[in-house]
């Protein structure tokens, strides 16, 4: 979601100069500082930004500068000679002389100078909106160059999941004589001289039931692979992978809880740290 964009353009007595910079954000939070010549422009520009930027913290600057002469503000030369006069005649009443600051005093003076507020014109306006979308353009290109380079870092770490979820297998068949192993133990342990074997059999087979990882592993690959063509979607689905990596989390946690085997929960540890990864670069995707 970060990026930034910039566009600028030139009208008859000024430059317009327009930036537009993204950071990362769950929900779009747009700010705008904009010229008071555009200002009641504002909700159209938000909803231009809202609309094509989906998601980010959003600051918009539009602002002017002039290039020559600025006709918001004149002299009211009328009043300045009027002010003058007075001034002289006072002066001649007085019997003094007008010194070479004068009209810098007179300048001072209350509607000598006065502020019209320039008028938004529409052709003018036009080329902005043109400007705008060039800026947004800008932006979007700088996210889709570092979306091409955080894209390829999060498969790779969804394949590192589902290359860890393929090495489960071969401790198996260990996992589960040990879980025997363990249950037999506990019998002596507790020093039972007679078992019902077909009784002992059956909660045998209950238990390790519950131990079962198979479920488990196969979700977890469904929704490796679902995430991965979820990703070459053509549109946003940062909060979609958002809620496939939820339930990755949730497969890869019930796997841990079931392992009962040190390498198995190594591998899970493995997992988790590759899911924390993606996890905090989809914070990055629109």
């Amino acid at each position: 979601m970060t990026g930034y964009g910039k566009a600028e353009c030139e009208l008859a007595q000024k430059k317009v100069t327009i930036e537009i910079k993204s950071l990362n954000s769950k929900q779009m939070d747009l700010n705008t500082r904009i010229s008071l010549l555009f200002r009641e422009k504002d909700l159209e520009i938000r909803r231009e930004l809202s609309d094509r930027l989906i998601r980010g913290k959003v600051d918009f600057i539009l602002y002017t500068e002039s290039l020559g002469e600025d006709a918001a503000t004149k002299i009211n030369a009328g009043i300045v000679k009027s002010y003058y006069r007075q001034l002289e005649q006072i002066a001649a009443d007085l019997t003094i002389q007008l010194n070479d600051n004068i009209l810098q005093s007179i300048l001072s003076l209350p509607e000598v100078v006065k502020n019209e507020r320039e008028e938004l014109n529409d052709k003018e306006w036009k080329l902005i909106l043109v400007k705008i979308s060039e800026a947004i353009n800008a932006l979007d290109q700088f996210r889709i160059q570092e979306g091409k380079v955080l894209k390829q870092d999060i498969i790779a770490n969804v394949q590192a999941i589902t290359s860890l979820l393929s090495e489960v297998d071969q401790y198996e068949e260990e996992r589960v004589t040990r879980i025997k192993e363990k249950i037999y133990e506990g019998l002596k342990d507790i020093a039972i001289e007679q078992v019902n074997e077909n009784r002992l059999e059956q909660e045998m087979i209950f238990y390790l039931e519950k131990m079962d990882v198979n479920e488990e592993k196969v979700r977890l690959l469904n929704h490796c692979n679902y995430f991965l063509e979820t990703i070459e979607l053509n549109e946003p689905v940062g909060k979609k992978l958002g809620f496939i990596a939820q339930e990755i989390g949730r497969e890869v946690n019930t796997l841990g809880s079931k392992a009962n085997h040190i390498e198995m929960q190594r591998l899970v540890i493995q997992m988790k740290d590759s899911l924390e990864k993606i996890k905090e670069q989809l914070l990055n995707v629109l």
